[in-house]
């Protein structure tokens, strides 16, 4: 590997953070470099750090060496031996600078500390440690507010690099006639086995009332179509609970989506493997979600929700994973959980949506308790009837993310730290 005068660390972690993060600031970081004359060009290599994510694909590596913009890219499982051992891995420069989009902000400190380059933070919500940055770039003037009053100085508001995210002509939707609606019914057992029987039952309800409405199912990246098909069958306790089940899943030929599901009341049901798919999420007209880090992303790119937790099927723990389905297995203390749960802490919680919680009111409705499949389905078909209370939600959800251009802007502070060095 040639040696270069400066080294551009970058710190990611999950597919969607690469996609609309990494990706777009390193596009404008080459392009600001090449837009400069001979004398000005700057002199540096381009390096990706991934750091371990609960979220990620385990394709990451994969997909960011495939991309051909970086001299070095070291896997998520090597975070701790690079750390350490730095130069078992490459040949660091002097000098160099390292940035933060994505992860715990923590670990980009700990790796510029031990490589001893400068440190810029993307903070999207909250800047962690302002006090070990050299520049902190935020989505918008809430993140600057909430840092210290001596540490402001380092903080710019460059607007939400989510904002920048292009439609695809050839998978957009815009020039369908149909409304498109995104399910979420989770990625983790625990919330599948609720999810699934509980979504398909809220899609039957409304396609009996709107036929002009068209479904998507997000694929998470943990989880398949083989699972979709074993919570909506009987050897999923709960799905006894709803009446609907899927007749037929087949895979579909089409620029957007995988497969096609259709129930046994005929409602067709799209699934799309592609993953992040913030371009087709971006154009439904609203998505039903559970609770989760789901209703943060789908506020990333400023797409209406529902969302929606029953609580009637508490006491099937059995079903949850970890700690909580070992003790599950045990009725009593099933039962203890149950009641402290439902009357505690539901009742204590304030909000459960992540865009709730960050604005400290409601921006997204949600709909907690013991409900019904047909009640779900009718608050989406008002909702869907009702564009301004969808376009509300849209505003809102806006006004608490940033402006458009971030990844110029996080692009240029970048070029003016490596001039500094």
């Amino acid at each position: 590997m040639k040696k270069k005068s400066v080294a551009v660390v970058i710190v990611s972690n999950g597919p969607g953070e690469l996609t609309t993060w990494v990706n777009p600031v390193v596009d404008e970081l080459n392009k600001i470099n090449k837009s400069l004359s001979y004398k000005q060009k700057l002199d540096f290599t381009l390096r990706l750090v991934l750091v371990p994510c609960p979220n990620a694909t385990g394709k990451e590596f994969l997909v960011a060496n495939s991309w051909n913009k970086f001299e070095l890219v070291t896997e998520s499982k090597s975070f701790w031996k690079l750390l350490i051992t730095p130069h078992s891995f490459a040949n660091w420069p002097k000098k160099g600078v390292v940035i933060f989009l994505g992860g715990d902000q923590l670990w980009s400190i700990l790796l510029a500390k031990r490589l001893g380059y400068l440190n810029i933070t993307y903070a999207e919500w909250i800047s962690r440690w302002p006090q070990w940055n050299n520049e902190i770039a935020a989505m918008n003037i809430k993140v600057k507010e909430l840092i210290p009053k001596r540490y402001k100085y380092k903080c710019k508001v460059i607007g939400d690099l989510m904002a920048d995210i292009k439609i695809n002509s050839e998978i957009s939707l815009r020039d369908k006639q149909k409304h498109y609606i995104a399910l979420l019914p989770g990625s983790k057992k625990a919330k599948l086995s609720i999810g699934i029987p509980f979504f398909l039952e809220v899609a039957d309800h409304i396609a009996e009332e709107n036929q002009n409405i068209n479904f998507i199912i997000p694929i998470a990246p943990t989880t398949d179509k083989s699972e979709y098909l074993f919570f909506q069958s009987n050897k999923n306790p709960i799905a006894k609970y709803y009446s609907s089940r899927i007749k037929t899943i087949k895979k579909f030929k089409d620029s957007r989506f995988d497969y096609v599901v259709e129930t046994s009341k005929n409602t067709k049901i799209y699934l799309i493997k592609k993953h992040p798919c913030y371009e087709i999420l971006k154009e439904c007209d609203l998505a039903i979600t559970t609770v989760g880090a789901n209703t943060a992303e789908l506020a990333a790119i400023t797409l209406p929700m529902l969302v929606v937790l029953p609580t009637q099927h508490l006491n099937m723990m059995n079903a949850w994973d970890g700690i909580f389905g070992l003790i599950g297995k045990i009725a009593f203390i099933n039962r203890f959980f149950t009641f402290i749960i439902k009357n505690f802490y539901f009742k204590k919680k304030k909000f459960f949506a992540w865009p709730n919680i960050k604005a400290k009111r409601m921006i997204v409705p949600e709909k907690i308790g013991n409900i019904s499949p047909k009640k779900i389905a009718r608050e989406v078909l008002f909702l869907i009837k009702n564009r301004d209370q969808l376009k509300n939600i849209k505003d809102n959800l806006h006004k608490e993310r940033g402006d458009k251009g971030a990844a110029k802007k996080l692009a240029s502070i970048i070029i003016n730290s490596i001039k500094r060095l």
